[in-house]
């Protein structure tokens, strides 16, 4: 039987994590996305407990207080994989299921690529593989989509207006954020250097090779889409069953925005249910 952890600790980086569900249970770790921390899968993880699975949640890196370093080098994606490796390692023994929303579903994506002896079952949410995201900005709409990228490679400009709350705001609820969910993170995102460590991730996508991030995923692949997403179009979840070498399945929300965990927390617990299950 594994032993509760609070944080986790990787190169003088402290990561806060939640750690939550039936000791003894089988581990789903999940990651968040941008710009929101592990409170976004609190209606989530009930359900997981509920059925007896232990559930570990970090804040990652630029979001824990004490793993937050400056330079956009630091936030390059092979080291946000690696963070994820040593959380594995810190709560036991085997491969866990892993689960991964937005920016925390291109880390899962990356994690079951290069680490596939680590990851029982992968479920990406909203965020396709790495290579079929890319493959769409040639062949799609999805670079005008994703023009924020480009907006995030200013220095402090971004940070500026995100701390700003009438901002941070409209980006949220423009982009389809449930009332309650926007003001949590908006709380967040008072703080400069919270906006600032998560702006990185998008600073450090030129420092990031693009070939590092093509390999085939060889562990079984849930993908939760929405159709009312604003971020992510439909080519890019259309090319990703290409990159994935073991069995795959898409499920697409109707109706759902961007934000899967907070809108449709229910449906989405019972679809990891049920892949973890026949993992």
């Amino acid at each position: 039987m594994g032993e509760r952890i609070g944080t986790v600790v990787r190169d003088g980086l402290t990561f806060d994590v939640r750690d939550d569900g039936p000791i003894d249970g089988e581990r789903i770790v999940l990651l968040h996305g941008f710009p929101q921390d592990s409170r976004s899968w609190s209606e989530v993880v009930p359900r997981l407990h509920d059925a007896g699975y232990r559930t570990i949640v970090p804040d990652q890196r630029g979001y824990s207080p004490g793993a937050r370093p400056h330079c956009r080098r630091d936030y390059r994606l092979q080291l946000l994989a690696d963070d994820t490796i040593t959380l594995i390692d810190a709560t036991g023994d085997g491969p866990v299921h892993l689960v991964g929303h937005d920016w925390g579903a291109a880390v899962a994506w990356a994690v079951a690529a290069w680490h596939p002896h680590a990851v029982h079952t992968l479920t990406a949410v909203s965020v396709p593989h790495p290579a079929a995201f890319l493959r769409s900005m040639v062949t799609s709409t999805q670079l005008f989509k994703s023009w924020y990228m480009l907006a995030f490679q200013l220095p402090w400009l971004p940070e500026k207006l995100l701390t700003i709350p009438a901002v941070s705001r409209a980006v949220l609820r423009r982009t389809g954020q449930l009332p309650a969910a926007a003001a949590r993170d908006m709380e967040r995102m008072t703080d400069p250097l919270a906006v600032r460590g998560g702006v990185n991730w998008y600073r450090a996508i030129p420092l990031t090779d693009p070939r590092s991030a093509l390999g085939r995923v060889d562990v079984p692949t849930l993908m939760v889409w929405s159709d009312s997403d604003v971020a992510i179009g439909r080519a890019a979840v259309d090319a990703t069953p290409r990159y994935v070498s073991a069995p795959y399945r898409l499920e697409t929300l109707t109706g759902i925005s961007h934000w899967i965990p907070d809108e449709a927390p229910n449906e989405l617990a019972d679809l990891i249910l049920a892949h973890v299950a026949q993992g």
